[in-house]
């Protein structure tokens, strides 16, 4: 007996070979293949008359077969099946290519329902690799010229059109998924509570599923995905919200702040704190005296001075001296290159304090500036001897244990969960509090869902010695005048960033995917075949240092060098000893050298606004002109349109929500890096959507924490936690 829970493997129409390409698409269960909702939809539902056709035009028709045969081509390379379809008002040919199979499910005589493009051939108008259907079941003397036919699938509808991967089609998920959908109809569990059902005015649960795979009209289709739209996002919501409240019940370290500590610190500094970072400092300040586990995004734009913050705050934990010695903050960055540039620079903002600083990645361990064996490292840290611990993910490893963790600071990673806290947290019973630090502007739809569960602090002021980067589009044809203004700069000591998209050459072609990489003879045309170059890190190096270039001291970055070569080529470009930099996206977050003022940015189209904004951010960080040259060979308005966004605003905010709105968050953040179904990453779009999820899953959990009320509610939620991975 199967169930909406039974695997696919028990439906007896799917086959090993579909089960696979089925799981490719996440579809394990019944109830999964009926959540596989249409990507869009066909409008078939208008049933014309066949003298009504028109080249070129969009068409169903019905009528019966008279004729169907199937031959080859001239040359035996192609079979094309050809058939004549009439009704009371004429008939016309449907011709089907490489399909010779259709000849077996169509015959002559049978009533037929076809959809598809007319053109234009030597015998006339036809209809050009038509969906087609048979009528099985009539009205008694029908008129087949008036679509008065029942249970059609494929025509003569709205048709479903699902996202598909190579060997499914959208219609063997229709032949699936329509039987499926009869058979479980009366099963469909309701897992919306009852007032929100009736407060949104939704579709039930039954009626929503039908509606959304078979709408009776365009109507039905839009009322199915608000609901279900709402449901994904509703059930992120509450997942989040319960982490959060499940996270509050957790004891943490009180760290009491010390007033004229944190007063000698900024008075060491050799800047003054701008007023965000004072307000942002007194907020992460005051939690961190909670007996409850703070969680709190700190986010700023490039250049904003989110490390003073997180330093002042690591230095408040580590001197607030509880019995028995004092607290540890464990700072962790994602690259090697970050890293070392915190150490760097927290150790500099802390020399006059007294404090004991590690570091440690997979490959080198350091104490207070002298490098050391990780099992040394590994030792002090157990005994308490480090106060902070600067480092990659090697500090979440195996064996790594602090005596009494009280902070733990991230960067550009925004996810941390109580798992893995727990897995620094060692003996102690206190869960660690956490800063996650962000250059990269979340737009306030996804800060509300994705990171509802952490307190946000934000740096809206840049220091006051910035000064604004000059942002230019830079066309083919003004290449030339653009590499020559970089030299006289370049000679004036400033150092350059050239980023490219890729490491290694690749020819791929725009406008057709199969020749991509392909080989293409030195004679042809590139830009006659629509081919172009993505620009890479080896080639442009070769072309610069040797072409364009050949006085400048120019070296290569990318992220498949060892540590130490990185570590050494990014000193010495800080240091002007390489004055242009040719690298990958591995300097897009947190690489800071002030002697730098130009960013020279190769096929700028293929990358995303708020990242050309972190690139832009890499230069402007002293108190000369910089400027961003934006190269691209795209002529499309689009990608005008968001090269022109990035040269009239310097706001990373406003232009993460114009990419938001512009690329979607599927593009933006990835689908597949939080498994999130479709409808939630299409709704994280909408702010009225997530603003009325939140609100509705907040009072829902006020309500009853536990949805103890709500079982069906709280088994999704737990199967949607399951699916969904932020860290």
């Amino acid at each position: 007996m199967i169930d909406l829970n039974t695997h696919i493997e028990g439906v007896a129409k799917i086959g090993p070979a579909y089960q696979k390409r089925l799981k490719k698409l996440g579809i394990q269960t019944i109830l999964d293949l009926l959540y596989y909702f249409p990507q869009r939809y066909n409008d078939f539902s208008n049933i014309i008359p066949i003298n009504n056709v028109k080249n070129g035009s969009l068409v169903c028709i019905q009528g019966q077969i008279t004729e169907i045969a199937t031959e080859k081509t001239f040359r035996k390379w192609m079979d094309i099946t050809e058939a004549v379809i009439e009704d009371e008002t004429g008939s016309i040919r449907a011709l089907w290519f490489n399909q010779p199979y259709i000849e077996k499910s169509l015959k002559e005589g049978d009533f037929v329902c076809l959809a598809g493009k007319i053109s234009l051939g030597k015998g006339g108008l036809y209809l050009n690799n038509p969906a087609h259907e048979r009528i099985r079941e009539l009205d008694e003397n029908p008129s087949i010229s008036s679509g008065r036919v029942n249970n059609l699938t494929h025509t003569g509808r709205i048709v479903p059109v699902y996202s598909e991967t190579k060997g499914l089609t959208s219609r063997w998920l229709r032949y699936i998924i329509k039987p499926l959908l009869t058979h479980f109809y009366s099963q469909l569990p309701e897992i919306l509570p009852p007032e929100i059902l009736k407060k949104q005015k939704f579709l039930p649960i039954k009626k929503a599923i039908w509606q959304a795979h078979f709408p009776d009209s365009f109507e039905f289709a839009d009322a199915a995905k608000a609901r279900f739209s709402f449901e994904e996002l509703f059930l992120l919501q509450l997942s989040v919200l319960k982490e959060k409240a499940k996270l509050m019940q957790k004891q943490a370290p009180v760290c009491t702040m010390d007033t004229e500590l944190m007063k000698a610190f900024t008075k060491s500094l050799p800047f003054q704190l701008t007023d965000s970072q004072k307000q942002c400092s007194y907020q992460i300040l005051k939690d961190l005296g909670k007996p409850a586990p703070m969680s709190r995004l700190l986010q700023g734009d490039v250049g904003s001075g989110k490390t003073v913050v997180a330093t002042m705050a690591a230095l408040s934990a580590v001197k607030s001296a509880p019995s028995g010695g004092g607290y540890q903050v464990a700072f962790m960055a994602p690259t090697e290159i970050l890293a070392k540039q915190h150490l760097k620079s927290i150790s500099k903002l802390l020399e006059k304090f007294q404090v004991t600083i590690g570091f440690l990645t997979g490959k080198e361990a350091w104490m207070n500036h002298v490098e050391t064996k990780k099992k040394n490292i590994l030792e002090h840290l157990k005994k308490g001897n480090i106060d902070i611990i600067i480092g990659t993910h090697a500090l979440i490893s195996k064996g790594v244990e602090f005596k009494n963790l009280a902070l733990v600071v991230l960067d550009e990673q925004h996810r941390f969960g109580v798992s893995q806290r727990a897995g620094l947290m060692g003996s102690s019973k206190l869960v660690p509090h956490l800063l996650s630090m962000t250059a990269t502007p979340i737009p306030r739809t996804l800060a509300l869902t994705v990171y509802g569960d952490l307190d946000i602090s934000l740096i809206k002021e840049m220091p006051k010695n910035r000064i604004k980067v000059k942002t230019l589009i830079v066309n083919p044809t003004e290449r030339k005048a653009a590499y020559q203004f970089i030299e006289n700069e370049v000679k004036k000591g400033s150092g350059a960033f050239v980023i490219c998209p890729k490491i290694e050459p690749k020819l791929k072609n725009v406008k057709d995917e199969t020749l991509a990489g392909s080989f293409i003879p030195q004679n042809y045309d590139a830009g006659f075949l629509g081919i172009t170059e993505i620009k890479s890190v080896k080639q442009e190096y070769e072309k610069l240092s040797k072409e364009i270039f050949p006085d400048l001291r120019i070296t290569m970055l990318h992220g498949k060098m060892k540590p130490k070569e990185k570590e050494k080529i990014m000193h010495d470009f800080h240091e002007g000893e390489i004055d242009i930099l040719i690298s990958t996206s591995v300097v897009e977050v947190g690489v800071d050298v002030p002697r730098a003022t130009i960013m020279m940015i190769e096929g700028a189209e293929r990358f995303g606004l708020a990242q050309l904004h972190q690139f832009r951010g890499r230069v402007g960080r002293s108190a000369l002109q910089s400027y961003c040259f934006l190269f691209t060979t795209e002529p499309s308005q689009l990608t005008r349109k968001r090269l022109k966004a990035l040269v009239d605003s310097n706001n990373g905010f406003e232009l993460a929500q114009k990419d938001l709105e512009i690329r979607g968050p599927g593009q933006l953040y990835g689908t597949s890096q939080w498994g999130l179904p479709d409808m939630a990453m299409q709704g994280l779009s909408n702010i009225y959507l997530v603003e009325k999820t939140r609100a509705s899953a907040k009072e829902i959990l006020e309500q009853d924490p536990l949805l103890n009320s709500y079982p069906l509610l709280k088994e999704k939620v737990e199967q949607f936690k399951q699916h969904i991975h932020f860290e």
